[in-house]
């Protein structure tokens, strides 16, 4: 039976991807949210769907394909947390170095 639905963006890594990815998803001082980002990436880059890939690192399958498809669009640097709204920073970078 043929696959329903929206097809997948087609998730191809280069190896100095794959390295960070791995890297990323194994590395004790790496935050969680981005390590699991990567553990994403790295299982659909592998040609799991979707589904089986949210079952088997206990997310939403809706969030694997937002990382998928930020992944796709803006490779690792879309991985990264995106700026938040709030007030800006009264510290410049000058004054946190110099501390």
């Amino acid at each position: 039976m043929p696959r329903t639905g929206r097809p997948k963006a087609e998730l191809v890594l280069s190896d100095v991807e794959r390295q960070a990815l791995m890297s990323w998803s194994r590395r004790a001082k790496t935050g969680q949210a981005l390590a699991l980002r990567a553990r994403i990436v790295l299982a659909c880059a592998e040609g799991a769907t979707n589904k089986d890939v949210a079952a088997a690192l206990g997310v939403w399958p809706q969030t694997v394909n937002k990382w998928r498809a930020r992944f796709v669009r803006d490779r690792l640097e879309g991985l990264s947390d995106e700026p938040r709204p709030g007030a800006t920073r009264k510290i410049t970078d000058e004054q946190v170095e110099a501390v």
